[in-house]
């Protein structure tokens, strides 16, 4: 099975987007900054996915664009036809690249909005060309106004409707609602659509994102698709997924985890979907560790003030994630300085790497001042600086995919915490691992031999020993930084070395914790 999610966006990739407009960007093996529905598509799928699997708008835009600027056309006059067949020559391509039995093409947005125009007319066309090859499965709403309490399908018509006016009839309804459809809600869609009550399929509201395969299981979803595809189920085992999910529901201790950063307020909400990979992956690793995760999103600027950093004793372990920008900065520091000095549990990713980097510098080396050239192009040292590469690119305003993406191979140190968990919990080939990046700034090797002869080790390099990967601290519970993003491939049934380290250290750490208190509460008593 192939994924390809098109986009209505016309930038060409999500990396140029900030994360309080479109949630997180996901990167992939490949380098391709994309959606995080992908990251999505990775954790059910549990495989790796490449540039095949996304398409937004403007990448269709500019690749006719080019097409034509380069002659292609053959001089002809390009119009919108020659947009659909770039979407159709997309969507078999993913197939083709993954030699898929089954392409599985998700429209964004929802329908009736005029950006989704062309994608529609591309699966219309491809409809009339193949019918026997496609069905269409339409997500829809049925809301349950609190003020009247009776699930209306009303909306779910009218989308149907807007499908029906650009020529698509949906072969399957896939119904979300708060709660399960009844046999009334059920058939009158059915009679409103023109399907059979099977093809209606409730989609309720689940406590866990990862029991929605087994509710289209319970469903009967796939015995549906396949029908129509006049396919033949292949195998049908979801033992694994049953056994994750049952660890999912029956955790019952609780492990409290705070991600302080700065991608969460948006008005008077939270938007959590900024580190989306960040919050699953520790989903992953508590839960196959049997514990409940609680996650708490802080705004790393309350900390900035140093009297609120004593609400950092309230969580088991701390993850300062990735990120960019002067915002917040020294709240951050403050938390990652507070994390080291009171044996907190901490994980830094990428900007939090980077960050844990220069409050060692300024706190324990006595370099003061010491900071990224990110924030102070000025400082006297600068711990950490821009790739050589990437401060050409930048002057050129060459902003769009120009970073270091992708998987870059990582060579572990010998003896240190980090190859332990590799060796444990992942996949260690001769040392090394691979891992996904995306980052323009990197540790300034002017100063490595002064943090070599303290207590913070690199424990992970490039291949060819030029850039530090990972470092992490002696004497510490767990304090490690990674300059690539391991929540990027952590999937449920395989939870990330790092993330099953952290979380593990930060279980031990609040049960010592709580053997301490109730020492304390027994002497009191006395």
């Amino acid at each position: 099975m192939a994924p390809i999610k098109m986009d209505p966006y016309l930038n060409v990739d999500a990396g140029t987007m900030n994360p309080m407009e479109h949630g997180e960007v996901f990167v992939l093996d490949d380098g391709t900054e994309c959606d995080q529905d992908l990251g999505h598509y990775e954790r059910f799928l549990g495989e790796s996915l490449n540039k095949t699997n996304i398409s937004t708008q403007g990448s269709i835009y500019l690749s006719v664009i080019q097409k034509e600027r380069n002659l292609e056309y053959g001089g002809a006059f390009v119009d919108i036809n020659h947009i659909t067949l770039e979407i159709l020559e997309r969507i078999e391509a993913a197939g083709k690249d993954r030699r898929a039995d089954i392409v599985v093409v998700e429209i964004g947005g929802t329908s009736g909005e005029y950006q989704n125009v062309l994608f529609l007319e591309a699966n219309r066309l491809l409809k009339i060309k193949r019918p026997a090859d496609v069905i269409h499965v339409h997500v829809t709403y049925l809301p349950i106004p609190a003020s009247i309490g009776e699930m209306k399908s009303k909306p779910a018509q009218m989308s149907v409707r807007d499908l029906n006016a650009v020529g698509i009839q949906p072969d399957i309804i896939l119904a979300r609602a708060e709660r399960p459809l009844d046999k009334f809600r059920i058939e009158k869609l059915a009679r409103s659509t023109g399907l059979e009550p099977e093809d209606i399929i409730s989609a309720p509201d689940v406590a866990n994102v990862y029991e929605v395969p087994l509710n289209f299981e319970k469903g009967n979803l796939t015995e549906r698709i396949l029908k129509k595809l006049k396919l033949k189920r292949k195998k049908k085992d979801l033992k694994d997924w049953r056994v994750f999910i049952d660890r999912c529901r029956t955790a019952k201790t609780p492990v409290k985890i705070g991600i302080v950063g700065k991608y969460f307020a948006t008005g008077d909400f939270v938007l959590s979907d900024s580190y989306i990979s960040v919050i699953e992956a520790v989903k992953h690793a508590s839960f196959a560790l049997g514990l409940k995760p609680e996650i708490a999103w802080i705004d790393a600027n309350k900390f900035v003030e140093s009297k609120n950093l004593e609400e950092l004793k309230n969580y088991q372990g701390i993850i300062v994630p990735g990120g960019f920008g002067s915002r917040d900065i020294e709240g951050k520091i403050a938390t990652i300085k507070f994390c080291r000095e009171n044996k907190i549990p901490y994980l830094g990713l990428c900007y939090g790497m980077q960050l844990a980097c220069v409050e060692y510098a300024r706190n324990v080396l006595g370099l003061k001042g010491a900071h990224t050239t990110e924030i102070d192009s000025q400082t006297k040292y600068p711990v950490i600086h821009i790739m050589p590469d990437q401060e050409k690119k930048l002057l050129k305003k060459d902003y769009g995919g120009t970073m270091r993406l992708g998987a870059w191979e990582a060579v572990l140190q010998a003896r240190t915490l980090t190859r332990k968990l590799y060796g444990r919990f992942g996949k260690l080939t001769a040392g090394r691992i691979s891992e996904r990046h995306r980052h323009r700034y990197e540790f300034n090797n002017k100063f490595l031999e002064k943090f070599l002869k303290a207590d913070l080790k690199v424990s992970g390099v490039s291949p060819d020993g030029k850039l530090v990967e990972i470092i992490e601290l002696e004497n510490h519970p767990f304090f490690i930084g990674t300059q690539f993003h391991p929540e990027l491939k952590s999937k449920p049934l395989t939870p990330h070395p790092l993330f099953l380290g952290f979380i593990k250290a930060a279980v031990e750490i609040g049960t010592r914790q709580q053997a301490t208190g109730n020492r304390q509460q027994i002497k009191d008593n006395r």
